[in-house]
């Protein structure tokens, strides 16, 4: 893992950080997720930005790693969201990040512990 790599999945880590911190502040409800339009953009822009940084990781990163992260399903969700906004599903929002991105943090974590003990 290059050190490029290593600055991508340190950010990819910290978006998911604040996903989750997000979620408890204002609930974890779909309910209110779906109603509340702070809640519902702050969610997205962070997922938008994960999916930006995914576009950066190095092929051979991605690679090694395809077998514990789906790579291309992020950039493509982070491709709707700068694209068609409009047309985005919110239970497929809420959903990754409720499902996916704590999967991704912990993915991050184990990574980045690996590099720097």
């Amino acid at each position: 893992m290059n050190n490029s790599d290593v600055q991508r999945i340190r950010h990819i880590k910290s978006y998911c950080e604040d996903i989750a911190k997000t979620v408890k502040r204002c609930g974890n409800s779909y309910e209110t997720f779906s109603l509340d339009i702070d809640f519902s953009n702050s969610i997205s822009m962070s997922l938008m930005q994960i999916g930006e940084l995914t576009s950066g990781l190095s092929d051979g990163f991605k690679d090694q790693t395809h077998q514990q992260i789906t790579w291309a399903p992020i950039k493509a969700m982070r491709n709707m969201f700068a694209h068609a906004y409009a047309a985005m599903n919110k239970e497929v929002i809420w959903e990754t990040a409720t499902k996916d991105i704590p999967n991704l943090q912990d993915f991050c974590k184990i990574t980045l512990d690996k590099v720097m003990p």
